[in-house]
């Protein structure tokens, strides 16, 4: 049974809090025992528990694709639809797609993910890690995100794009305000909708114009020189095939990857860093033995993960949790409260590298599990493994730290750490 109306509006708002951003988990621990399935102000069904998050995840009649939604629906058709709404709408990139346009878009850029072949990447990524740190090193002290978690992953994501890297610095404002556009409309200020909105068409129009001249240099090519053997150059060649991806579908990719492709990493590995500074046992744990990296950066995404929430619709009606969701009806999943269930992790509140049984939701579940999951591993694995040896006595200056603002993809505005000194790499 769904909790009375006031109560799960009350919790509910409690997460949307500013105050709270800092750390949410007792309000999530709440939640769970007292109301895992409530209601939210707009009528969502909202979910917390790790079997009834598991089992809408794995549901292919939870769709992502919000415009499936009644609320969706009813807004259109009184003409209120919300101006971020809109824009996000007009080209979804395939995380918000069902099959099967999902299935055909997701394909086309499957294999760049492959553990195999993002595994081929780590020398490079080791490489970067190291110099980032390197520059770092003489200060003795860093600023984690804006010295390492930020341009780590940019670096990366642009690398398999094809994106020039003297564009690497234009999209830190449009990543930060269409992260914070992902949140509902209803918590963002004016000035914070105008700002996604604009982050969105200068998105858009930035990869209109670096398709067009990589089209340009692709075809040149042709003549001589080699062809592109980036992510970016191979979707346009099948673009220019005309039958398995439109212009819109090829930029609503390429946002999505680039926006995907290092956000959630930049939360990943600073609150991975966050969490082992917190703990120093498990930061001497993993200093001193590297091939925990793996367990490691698992448990930093069950403890602390940069998705708080995820949200689907139901397409027909579901039994989920005791309850029905009535088809067009929206399902809000506290991930975060779900990897810390006590039906599901044994000692969920205590953060433990070794956690052998770890099979969090960080990632999703079913046919939209996060296919970035390989790159964001070895990313967070690299970065924390490099970070716990080589920094001698790390402590935190602030704790806790500044936050974003943002309530979905929650982490760290900034890190600031101190350090005595840095071990040759």
């Amino acid at each position: 049974m769904v909790v009375g109306v006031d109560m799960s509006i009350a919790l509910f708002l409690q997460l949307l809090d500013p105050v709270v951003r800092a750390d949410p988990y007792p309000i999530y621990h709440r939640i769970l025992e007292e109301c895992p399935v409530l209601s939210s102000p707009l009528g969502a069904v909202v979910l917390a528990r790790y079997a009834d998050c598991a089992s809408v995840l794995r549901d292919a009649r939870a769709s992502t694709d919000q415009r499936h939604s009644a609320t969706y629906q009813a807004m259109v058709a009184s003409g209120e639809l919300h101006p971020i709404a809109q824009a996000q709408s007009k080209q979804p990139a395939f995380l918000f797609l069902d099959p099967p346009d999902h299935t055909r878009l997701r394909g086309l850029v499957s294999k760049a993910f492959t553990p195999r072949a993002v595994e081929a990447m780590r020398p490079m990524v080791q490489g970067w890690v190291d110099e980032l740190i390197d520059q770092a090193a003489g200060d003795g002290r860093m600023e984690v995100i804006a010295d390492l978690a930020y341009p780590l992953p940019v670096r990366v994501i642009c690398r398999m794009l094809g994106i020039p890297a003297e564009d690497h610095q234009r999209f830190q404002a449009w990543s930060r305000d269409l992260a914070r556009g992902l949140d509902p409309a209803e918590t963002l200020a004016a000035d914070e909708q105008k700002r996604t909105i604009s982050a969105l068409t200068a998105l858009t129009e930035y990869f209109d114009e670096l398709i067009a001249r990589r089209r340009a240099e692709l075809r040149r090519g042709a003549t001589g020189a080699p062809p592109g053997d980036d992510l970016l150059s191979a979707l346009i060649a099948v673009e220019e095939q005309g039958e398995q991806l439109t212009a819109a579908e090829l930029n609503a990719t390429c946002r999505l990857l680039l926006i995907g492709g290092h956000e959630t990493t930049v939360s990943l590995i600073a609150n991975g860093m966050l969490a082992l500074l917190r703990h120093p046992d498990q930061l001497e744990r993993l200093s001193a033995d590297r091939s925990l990296a793996g367990s490691a950066v698992e448990e930093v995404l069950r403890y602390d993960p940069p998705g708080q929430f995820a949200g689907r619709v139901a397409r027909e009606p579901l039994e989920v949790g005791g309850v029905t969701i009535s088809r067009g009806q929206q399902i809000v999943l506290l991930l975060a409260a779900a990897q810390r269930d006590p039906a599901r992790f044994a000692d969920p509140q205590r953060f433990d590298i070794t956690r052998a049984e770890n099979a969090h939701l960080a990632f999703g579940a079913g046919i939209h599990f996060c296919i970035g999951a390989p790159l964001a591993r070895l990313e967070g694995q690299v970065a924390l493994t490099a970070l716990a040896a080589r920094l001698v006595d790390p402590v935190l200056e602030a704790d806790p730290p500044p936050y974003k603002d943002h309530i979905i993809l929650r982490g760290p505005l900034a890190l600031p750490i101190a350090f005595s000194d840095v071990k040759p790499a």
